[in-house]
C-alpha cells in the first residue's frame, strides 16, 4: 500500500515540517470487520509540526477508499443524540431553507432539524447509512473541486467533518466558490485542543489527520471571505458550533505567535502520559487481576491503547454499545466485540475504560442498567488512574 505523503505544511504551504512521533504498524481502519485478520492493513502513523505555523498534521495519509472502506462511526449514545439536537437548535437560529450537508452519513442532524423547521436538505456522503425516519436526498460521493450541485443552497453544513479533510485550504476554498454572498456556512467540530490536553485518544489519528484548533479555523475562514456570526461550545470540551456568513468585506483574523511551542508541548504531554504513566499503571493492575477483563470501545480508542503497549493477553472481549459491531472483530486485532449486556452474568467484571468525554455516560449506564458490581479501571478527568 502506498500512502499519500505530505511534503509541506497543509496550512501555510511552507516546507518546514518537523517530525514529532511515529506509531509503527497502526491499523488503517478504525472499525469492525468479519474478515480474517491476515487481510488487515497497517501503516506507520507519523506526526509532524510546521515550525512556522505550529500546525500539527499527519505526514503520511491513507488512500480514502481504504480508510473509509465501511461506515463505522454510528454516533450512538446520549451525548451524540443531544449533540444533534443542540446543533439543530443552533442551525435553526439562521432559518435555512435549502441545505447541503457534507458527511452526514446517518442523517440524524437533518431529522432533528426538520422537527423544528421545514427545509430542503441534501446530504453528500461516501457511505450513506440513513437511520429510520430520515427522509432527505442522499448523494454518494466526496466533496472536492469536481463536485457539482445543481440544486439551490443557502446554507452549507458539516458536522465533525472538517478534521477529516486532507486539504483544509482546498476544502474551504471549494465551499467559498460554491456559496453566494450572504449564504451561511454552519458547522460543528470537535474541540481538539481540549481533547488533546485531556489526553483523549480520538483527537488525532488516521482519520483526524490535522490538529484543527480554533485559531486555525478562524484564520482560515477569514482568508476565504467568511465572517464569524456566532460560536458556541457544546459540553465545554466536546464540540464547537460555528456560524459564518459569506462576506467579501470580512477582515482577516491573524494567528497567535506562540502556536508552535504550545502545540508541540500539548502533543508530547499526550505521548508521554500514555507511555510513561497510564499504560504502565494499567498493565500493573491487569497483571494482578484474576477475574475476567473487558476493554470498552471497539474503535480507535482501543487500537491506540494497544499500540501504546496495553497488555491484552487476559482481555476476554471488547465491549461496545453499537449493535452493528457486535460479534465482529476490531480491525488490527484478534479481539471480538460483544454487547456490554454480557456483564450481567459475571460476578464483579473488570472493565478497562478510556473513552474520553464518553467515560461517564458509559460507566453510569453499565452500573445503573447492567451490573452495579462492575469494577472499572479508568483515567479520571485529572489524568489519574481510578479503580
Amino acid at each position: 500500500m502506498h500512502t499519500i505523503e505530505r511534503q509541506t505544511d497543509v496550512f501555510s504551504g511552507n516546507s518546514d515540517l518537523e517530525i514529532l512521533h511515529s506509531f509503527k504498524n497502526f491499523p488503517v481502519f478504525m472499525g469492525c470487520v468479519e474478515t480474517a485478520s491476515e487481510k488487515d492493513v497497517k501503516a506507520d502513523m507519523t506526526w509532524g509540526i510546521s515550525k512556522s505555523s505550529g500546525f500539527i498534521q499527519l505526514t503520511n495519509l491513507i488512500p480514502l477508499d481504504l480508510l473509509y472502506q465501511a461506515q463505522h462511526a454510528s454516533a450512538v449514545g446520549g451525548i451524540w443524540h443531544n449533540h444533534a439536537k443542540e446543533f439543530a437548535n443552533f442551525i435553526s437560529m439562521y432559518k435555512p431553507t435549502s441545505v447541503l450537508e457534507v458527511g452526514g452519513s446517518h442523517g440524524k442532524l437533518s431529522k432533528e432539524y426538520r422537527l423544528l423547521r421545514s427545509c430542503e436538505w441534501t446530504i453528500l456522503e461516501p457511505n450513506p447509512a440513513p437511520t429510520e425516519g430520515v427522509d432527505v436526498d442522499f448523494i454518494k460521493g466526496f466533496f472536492d473541486s469536481d463536485f457539482k450541485f445543481h440544486g439551490n443552497i443557502d446554507t452549507f453544513i458539516h458536522s465533525h467533518v472538517f478534521e477529516h479533510i486532507y486539504s483544509p485550504i482546498e476544502f474551504v476554498s471549494n465551499i467559498s466558490n460554491l456559496l453566494d454572498e450572504g449564504n451561511k456556512l454552519i458547522f460543528s467540530v470537535p474541540n481538539q485542543e481540549k481533547w488533546l490536553l485531556k489526553k483523549y485518544t480520538n483527537c488525532i489519528d488516521f482519520e483526524h489527520t490535522i490538529f484543527l484548533t480554533e485559531p486555525y479555523i478562524e484564520n482560515l475562514l477569514s482568508q476565504y471571505g467568511f465572517r464569524l456570526l456566532q460560536k458556541e461550545y457544546y459540553l465545554k470540551d466536546h464540540s464547537i458550533f460555528y456560524a459564518y456568513v459569506k462576506d467579501r468585506n470580512s477582515s482577516i483574523i491573524d494567528l497567535p505567535k506562540n502556536l508552535y511551542l504550545r502545540n508541540k508541548k500539548t502533543f508530547y504531554d499526550f505521548i508521554n502520559y500514555y507511555k510513561n504513566t497510564l499504560i504502565p499503571s494499567l498493565n500493573s493492575q491487569v497483571n494482578e487481576i484474576e477475574g475476567k477483563i473487558f476493554l470498552f470501545g471497539a474503535s480507535g480508542f482501543s487500537q491506540y491503547l494497544i499500540e501504546f503497549g496495553l497488555n491484552i493477553d487476559n482481555v476476554v472481549y471488547l465491549l461496545d454499545n453499537d449493535k452493528k459491531k457486535h460479534n465482529k472483530r476490531l480491525y488490527g486485532t484478534n479481539l471480538i466485540v460483544k454487547s456490554p449486556s454480557i456483564l450481567k452474568e459475571i460476578d464483579k467484571p473488570i472493565v478497562i475504560l478510556n473513552i474520553g468525554v464518553y467515560d461517564s455516560e458509559i460507566k453510569n449506564d453499565i452500573i445503573t442498567n447492567i451490573n452495579k458490581n462492575t469494577i472499572f479501571i479508568e483515567m479520571n478527568n485529572d489524568n489519574n488512574i481510578n479503580q
